[in-house]
């Protein structure tokens, strides 16, 4: 087999150079519109229509329209920036790559890598389903899914200047134990088959089956395709899910509270759990009103297990993992947090 010559080589690098170019382009064009996505809503509702963003209704419009630009954002870049990289880096190597590494190292990176990404229960999703296409296993992503939102920069520095360094350091730590102790248990099981297929049979993953070397164009198209057919499947999942999150933004009933969560009730972590779990917010959002409960007397416990809730499940959590996740599944991981978040809240409640 002839070697090509020079006149046919340049055009393919030519070609090549000027896809390099697009990609950054498209690539600075979306960090743009992510960064910009709040100031823009800000710009339109409160600037160009007159609006009153301290409003509730306002609020909630104002909160659906910045959560679905951004989960869309976040779900075409990741899954395309992931897709992209997967035709490069196949899931063998991956899998390879965690099975050399002891399990709790594995499930300890997941936890970490979440705590520095500073997404909210809906936003941690596109990464989620980028990994588990990508192969890494299922123990190890959720302990990423369950980290993510529950830990960030913003918490720490929100929960130490409003509780105290003590109760934030067991916070992160009760966060991070609470992700990898999740992954684990998951890891104990074969919980593959309850993953929608069509993660698993992603356009990527068939690329270079043959052992045909592709090409960047190729890797690019099939990378398209695989965001196109996974947003495809999952965009009027994130307006339902978010526009449930929407109407419950911010709600949150003190006097029932303190009523049925106060000190006195020894199942208060359990109703706190309850209540949390149907609301959406991100740590920083729900911080202050722990803030307040707190200063109103409910146990430290009780506060933290109302926080983690809040954050780490949801009801629009819920709607978007269900294209991807099977019944069972959704359930079981539903379950195992929730119990994992109550056993926290009552370790806190008898050490604080």
């Amino acid at each position: 087999m002839t070697a090509p010559t020079r006149s046919e080589v340049q055009p393919v690098r030519r070609q090549t150079a000027q896809l390099i170019a697009v990609l950054i382009g498209v690539a600075v064009a979306w960090a743009g519109l992510f960064a910009l996505n709040e100031v823009a809503w800000d710009t339109v509702l409160g600037g160009w229509m007159g609006l009153d963003l301290s409003s509730r209704v306002v609020d909630a419009v104002h909160f659906f329209l910045y959560d679905v630009s951004k989960i869309l954002l976040l779900l075409v870049g990741m899954i395309f920036a992931i897709g992209l990289l997967r035709t490069t880096l196949r899931p063998e190597r991956v899998r390879t790559f965690l099975e050399g590494k002891p399990l709790w190292l594995a499930l300890g990176m997941a936890a970490v890598l979440g705590a520095v990404t500073p997404f909210c229960s809906c936003s941690s999703i596109p990464l989620f389903i980028g990994f588990v296409a990508a192969g890494v296993p299922l123990g190890v992503t959720f302990a990423f899914l369950i980290a993510s939102p529950l830990v960030n920069e913003v918490a720490v520095v929100m929960l130490a200047d409003m509780f105290g360094w003590q109760i934030t350091v067991a916070y992160v730590a009760a966060g991070l134990g609470l992700a990898v102790a999740a992954g684990w248990v998951f890891s104990r099981m074969r919980l593959e088959r309850w993953v929608e297929d069509f993660v698993f049979a992603a356009p990527v993953s068939r690329l270079g089956a043959d052992g045909h070397r592709p090409t960047l164009s190729e890797r690019v198209g099939a990378a398209r395709e695989e965001t196109t057919d996974i947003v495809g499947r999952v965009w009027r999942w994130v307006i339902l899910g978010v526009a449930l999150g929407a109407g419950i933004h911010g709600w949150v009933p003190t006097e029932f509270f303190a009523t049925y969560a106060g000190p006195d009730n020894p199942l208060a972590v359990v109703v706190a759990t309850v209540i949390g779990v149907p609301l959406y917010s991100s740590a920083a959002g729900v911080i202050p009103i722990a803030e307040a409960l707190w200063a109103k007397g409910m146990a430290t416990g009780t506060v933290m297990t109302f926080m983690m809730a809040t954050v780490a499940l949801s009801i629009p959590e819920l709607v978007l993992l269900r294209r991807v996740l099977k019944v069972p599944l959704l359930g079981l991981f539903f379950g195992t947090v929730a119990a994992g978040i109550m056993a926290v809240g009552f370790l806190f409640n008898a050490v604080f």
